[in-house]
């Protein structure tokens, strides 16, 4: 994954994180839980996608090769 695939989907998946854990479109505070939950997954695997540096390191190296 290059650099500016890795900063695009670690944006929207950060954004997306974010939108489900700020705007709780349930009124059951049951399901507040588990949006909470699930806008946290979706931020940190944003930002593990968004500053994971090593893949593009490997890439330069494979290539490097040929």
């Amino acid at each position: 994954m290059n650099t500016t695939s890795r900063t695009i989907a670690g944006t929207i998946l950060i954004a997306l994180g974010l939108y489900v854990i700020f705007n709780v479109v349930s009124d059951k505070p049951e399901d507040w839980f588990w949006l909470a939950i699930w806008g946290t997954f979706f931020v940190v695997i944003g930002f593990f996608i968004f500053f994971n540096k090593k893949e593009d390191n490997i890439e330069e190296i494979k290539n490097n090769k040929k």
